[in-house]
């Protein structure tokens, strides 16, 4: 059985962020006052909620990570429920910022991007990272990886206000690669429960631009992401690329994510990839 197999690499995507955040920044410079009150796929969030939402996290974050600043989030214990406190945080940063009009928020927004994006590209993306990204299992994270997380919040946020209001976009390759890549990374730990024989291979195919494969491998320690096809494959699961990023990011009902994907092979061991979250919350 061969062995040597390699895992990815870090994803570095630093550079990513002030040109995606640009684009929110015009599109949300084109909106009109119903629009902004446009109901969107983010729970009960509207348009606003999620551009609130933006700045918040971008803002708290400057503030944690960037001038070590101790934020009055007391009443919460992180340690013992993450997603209850992460979605309380939100709750309290939106319920602050959505009172803001446009011509404030807007500005706001533009500014805090382009000090986030200073701040990453800054980083050493080898040097331990403030926050682990929970979601791929990891109790310590490097740099690069945080900040791939960062793309994949400010690309799939974007792209909810997108669906929301019909302005298609941001799915080029430059950025839909990466942002599927660094979802991907969650599926060792995903994957973590479920059985298979060490050898055994599940591939994960994502249409269109800025798609491709990512191969799964099951090798005696558990599953293990890795760049070739190596070992038989157990399942291939194919997914549309309109619909993968909503998969993942809770966008989208398990059922019908099922009902326009195709799974081949082992339906447990498919399937499951789109039962995936790579989100907090």
């Amino acid at each position: 059985m061969q062995t040597d197999a390699e895992s990815p690499g870090p994803l570095l995507v630093a550079h990513l962020l002030g040109p995606l955040d640009d684009q929110l920044v015009a599109l949300l410079d084109a909106l009109d006052d119903p629009q902004w009150e446009a109901p969107t796929i983010a729970g009960t969030w509207t348009v606003k909620d999620v551009a609130a939402h933006l700045l918040d996290t971008q803002v708290r974050k400057l503030a944690l990570c960037r001038d070590g600043r101790e934020l009055p989030v007391a009443r919460h214990d992180p340690a013992r429920d993450l997603v209850g406190f992460v979605n309380r945080l939100n709750a309290d940063g939106v319920r602050f910022f959505r009172e803001l009009p446009p011509a404030t928020l807007v500005p706001l927004i533009a500014a805090s991007a382009r000090a986030s994006a200073r701040y990453h590209l800054a980083l050493d993306p080898m040097a331990p990272a403030a926050f682990a990204v929970s979601w791929a299992g990891e109790s310590a994270s490097a740099n690069w990886f945080d900040t791939a997380r960062e793309l994949t919040e400010r690309w799939h946020h974007q792209q909810q206000i997108r669906l929301a209001v019909g302005r298609p976009g941001a799915m080029s390759a430059e950025f839909h690669h990466p942002v599927l890549a660094c979802f991907m990374r969650a599926l060792p730990h995903w994957y973590r429960d479920i059985a298979a024989p060490v050898g055994s291979r599940l591939d994960v195919t994502v249409e269109g631009d800025g798609g491709g494969t990512w191969h799964l491998w099951r090798e005696p320690g558990g599953w293990r992401l890795v760049t070739t096809p190596i070992g038989m494959r157990r399942a291939h699961v194919t997914i549309p690329a309109d619909i993968a990023w909503r998969v993942f990011t809770r966008g989208i009902a398990r059922a019908d994510a099922m009902a326009r994907s195709r799974v081949a092979g082992d339906q447990v061991v498919g399937a499951h990839v789109l039962q995936m979250t790579a989100i907090v919350g």
